[in-house]
């Protein structure tokens, strides 16, 4: 089982980014997939949720008409799609799965973690 998101770089203010969570091994099917970043001196802080079930999605308040979270058609990878980017947005951003919703978007408990990607909103 592996997570692994890519996608991060360095872009200016107001620009747009798309990251990738990829499974290698198994399917996303059934899982809750979350993205979660964390600044530097920062906790780790929730950003988004979709459920693969039904498609269902969630976004904190700091990306909500910003950020929009997809999956693909063949349940292997999710996508963030991070518009309007601020300085705020800085922060390494990971993916983590679980087949609870509640414990991994509003916990934080992920069953499977992938490794971060950083993302840098500078000018």
């Amino acid at each position: 089982v592996q997570l692994q998101a890519s996608g991060g770089g360095s872009v200016q203010p107001g620009g747009s980014l798309r990251l990738s969570c990829a499974s290698s091994g198994f399917s996303l099917d059934y899982y809750v997939i979350g993205w979660f970043r964390q600044a530097p001196g920062k906790e780790r802080e929730w950003v988004s949720c979709i459920d693969s079930r039904d498609g269902s999605t969630y976004y904190a308040n700091s990306g909500k008409g910003r950020f929009t979270v997809s999956i693909n058609d063949a349940k292997n990878t999710v996508y963030l799609q991070m518009n309007s980017l601020k300085s705020g947005d800085t922060a390494v951003y990971s993916c983590g799965i679980n087949t609870d919703g509640a414990d991994l978007c509003d916990r934080g408990f992920g069953r499977y973690w992938g490794q971060g990607t950083q993302v840098t909103v500078s000018s």
